[in-house]
Formats: structure tokens, sequence, C-alpha cells
């Protein structure tokens, strides 16, 4: 059957008019949010918090559901095998950048669509309150000319702790292993080993060193950031201390699938720049002693290539790289 012009052109008007409302109707179903970790983390609470706003923001349910187990690989994976449609998302971590130089996934920050930045807690170099150290100089220098005399903990082995620690140390042209490094459970049992003296030096994240430093049992003599935290401003940067440009921490952010579509990915990124600015989340994270950060998808991106290139570096000078 042949189409007349006037057909052919009014058929192309409402077929663009069809595309177009079904852009603006994302989303027209619940969307799903996982969380690599278990409930009640840090990861988990960050996350509730955004997709609290974002149901608010999109006028439908957001759904946490907690995919933990495997260093972080299930949750990541189950990111990664997800349909790229917009209606799952996930909350990526620093772990992305660290699992498969350790030979646990093949899974790399190219699995995913960046989406946003939306945290970052940089490491935290914390003595005891009666150390002899005072500044960062000062432990770096004794760390230079004492190689194994002191030690740290805060995490496992080739966990984020110990590989900003180790890189800390690398920068400096100190061996990374000059400090020795003992595993734990994490950052809470290894301040309880720091005031009990049985280590020298935790070098975790700030909210987790809160109530040690509050309490007058820890000090922090230097954050591995570009600028001053907000939750303690005095305490110095690595690099207003050192020059070094060295920073690490702990980092999560949204992403979906590969291969999300431009316009869903444009409009997700638009509400987490609107969540991450808001009252209610600046409020949130303030409380519990988050850092707040923005990057855009693209910022993301080419923040989790450094990140993982940075690891690949630092475990590869500690012999953790399988790759």
């Amino acid at each position: 059957m042949k189409t007349d012009p006037l057909g052919r052109m009014m058929l192309a008007v409402v077929l663009a008019v069809a595309a177009t409302s079904a852009m603006a109707a994302f989303p027209e179903r619940p969307i799903t949010l996982i969380v690599p970790w278990g409930a009640g983390g840090g990861t988990d609470a960050t996350a509730r918090i955004i997709g609290s706003i974002m149901e608010k923001e999109l006028g439908k349910p957001v759904n946490v559901i907690n995919r933990s187990g495997g260093n972080g690989v299930v949750g990541h994976q189950a990111m990664a095998n997800a349909k790229p449609d917009g209606y799952t998302l996930g909350m990526a971590t620093v772990e992305i950048t660290m699992m498969h130089h350790l030979g646990l996934t093949d899974l790399t920050p190219d699995a995913y669509t960046p989406l946003a930045l939306m945290n970052f807690d940089p490491s935290a170099i914390t003595v005891s309150a009666d150390s002899p150290f005072h500044s960062i100089k000062d432990l770096l220098a004794f760390a230079r000319d004492n190689p194994g005399k002191l030690k740290a903990s805060g995490d496992g082995e080739g966990g984020v702790w110990h590989l900003a620690l180790a890189g800390m140390l690398s920068d400096q042209g100190i061996a990374p292993d000059a400090i020795r490094f003992v595993p734990s459970d994490g950052a809470s049992p290894g301040l309880l080993e720091l005031v009990a003296g049985g280590v020298d030096i935790v070098p975790a994240s700030l909210p987790e060193a809160r109530a040690m430093i509050d309490n007058g049992k820890a000090r922090t003599l230097a954050i591995m950031d570009n600028a001053s935290s907000g939750l303690y401003p005095d305490i110095p940067t690595l690099a207003a201390e050192t020059g070094s440009d060295w920073t690490m921490g702990a980092w999560r952010g949204i992403v979906a699938p590969k291969g999300l579509p431009a316009d869903v990915s444009a409009r997700l990124e638009e509400v987490l720049d609107r969540i991450n600015h808001s009252q209610e989340y600046k409020d949130f994270m303030d409380q519990q002693g988050y850092g707040i950060v923005w990057a855009n998808g693209a910022d993301f991106g080419a923040f989790m290539a450094k990140a993982d290139a940075d690891m690949g570096t630092v475990m590869g000078k500690v012999g953790l790289a399988k790759d």
C-alpha cells in the first residue's frame, strides 16, 4: 500500500512525539539501587539517603538492595550484569579499582556507565594522643631512618588504608613496607589497638577515627586530600605539609551497567547533581562525618581510571598485584 507524502510526514511526527514522550516518562517503574556491602555500614547509609531523596525527585520508589560477599565482588558483578535501562543502578566503591588487581574478578571500572561521584573520605594518618610524633614530617623522617620500627593497622592486607599508607611512603621515596602493616578486621579494631599501644599509626578515614579524636585518645597528623576536612579543618593536608600530591581514600559513586542510553544517563546525572547539592544530603553527610564531593559522569569515569592505575602501581610495589 502506498503512503502519500502528507501521510509519511504525519507518521514521522507521531513517532517523534512518541519517542519524546518515552524519554520524558523515565522512570515509569521502581528503581533498584544495589549496595555491594552489608546493611548498617557507611556505604549502605549513603546509598539509603541518596535513594530516599531520589524517590522524591523522580516520583518512583527506589529500592536499596544489599548484595554483599566476595570482598565486594558479588554486588559489583550484579551491577555490571543488570540490563542497561536505568532501572538498576549501583553504588560503586573504591574496591572496584582493587579487586581485579588482586585476581578476585575480571571486573574493572570500564564495566559501568559512570553517573556521579558522591562521596570521598581521604585516608588520615592518626596516632595516639601520647605519640611522640606531632607532624607528618616527623613521622616520615623517623620511618625513613628506622624501617620496620613502626607498625600500622586499620584494615586487611591490600585494603584501601593499607595501600594509602604504602602509596604515601613510596611517594616520599620511602620503602612501602618501612612501616609494618598489621592486618585487622577494620578501622575500629585498628584504632582500639592504637590507643592500647599495639600499633603506632592508623591510616583510616576521619569519620572512622572521629570518636577517638573527640575523646582525646588520638590525634590526626595529616589527611591525604587536596583540601582540608570540613569535619576537622585544622588538620593539615599531606600536600601542605610535604608538597606531595598523593591522595587516596574511600569513595562512593553511582553507576549503571555499561551501555546506558544517553538520555537516561543525562536524566539520572541531573537528578544526582540536585541530590548532591541539596541541603538534606548535606545535613545527613555532615551529621555522619562523611565527605561530600561532586563529579559528573565523565569526570567520575576519569577519576575511576586514575584510581585504578594508582592502585595497580601501589599494589605492584607491595607485591599484591596479580595482573
